[in-house]
């Protein structure tokens, strides 16, 4: 069993959500996409983020996708499981 150290980095997300653990799924040439346990209000939801880094060095949210329930994760992953069947 290989045992990974985490770097830590601040993520470019802002108040009033608070970063509770995150993923990094790649990052380099501009870009950063993550998925991220996030609070807010006392509430946690899963976002999937994608991030590209500005002339000015900071990072600038493109895309952002939240997931609200375990229910709606488990319509997201069976549809797209379905589809992953015809890619062949």
């Amino acid at each position: 069993m290989v045992v990974r150290e985490r770097k830590i980095e601040v993520l470019p997300i802002v108040s009033p959500l608070k970063v509770i653990d995150y993923r990094t799924l790649k990052k380099g040439s501009g870009w950063w996409l993550a998925v991220v346990l996030v609070e807010s209000w006392g509430k946690r939801n899963i976002g999937l983020y994608l991030w590209q880094r500005k002339k000015d060095g900071r990072w600038h949210r493109k895309q952002k996708f939240t997931i609200h329930t375990k229910e709606k994760w488990g319509l997201i992953s069976e549809a797209v499981e379905d589809l992953m069947r015809d890619m062949g």
